[in-house]
């Protein structure tokens, strides 16, 4: 089973390190990377991914903004909220944009291949 990956930031640096923890799990492909909102919903288009990794906070578009408009194009396509605040009203306002999972960035190596497993079963019809 591999789970196609879109990841989205505006930090090249977090990009680069969430690329090294992917890239440790033979199953994940990154397609490819954005650093912004236009570029998230270009890439989405052209590319098609299982599994969107959507950062909350961006400049021009945020998370929020890119999940509702992905979310409304296509339904199935999972996005996972991954951003560095821990308030419940972040993790609520994400969860009702349309992510199916709301994670820490410092808590991504524990987090995050458990939480893609999970939703690449769900959408891939298995149980979970």
């Amino acid at each position: 089973m591999g789970i196609r990956l879109l990841v989205v930031d505006d930090d090249p640096g977090f990009r680069e390190t969430l690329r090294g923890l992917l890239t440790q799990w033979e199953d994940m492909v990154i397609l490819g990377e954005a650093d912004g909102g236009d570029e998230a919903l270009r890439l989405a288009d052209d590319l098609r991914p299982d599994v969107v990794l959507m950062d909350l906070a961006m400049p021009r578009m945020n998370g929020l903004e890119v999940t509702r408009l992905l979310k409304a194009r296509w339904p199935a396509m999972a996005v996972i909220m991954i951003t560095v605040h821990d308030e419940e009203a972040y993790r609520q306002t994400a969860l009702a944009a349309g992510a199916e999972a709301f994670l820490q960035k410092k808590t991504l190596g524990m987090e995050l291949w458990p939480t893609l497993f999970k939703i690449a079963r769900r959408t891939q019809g298995q149980p979970t």
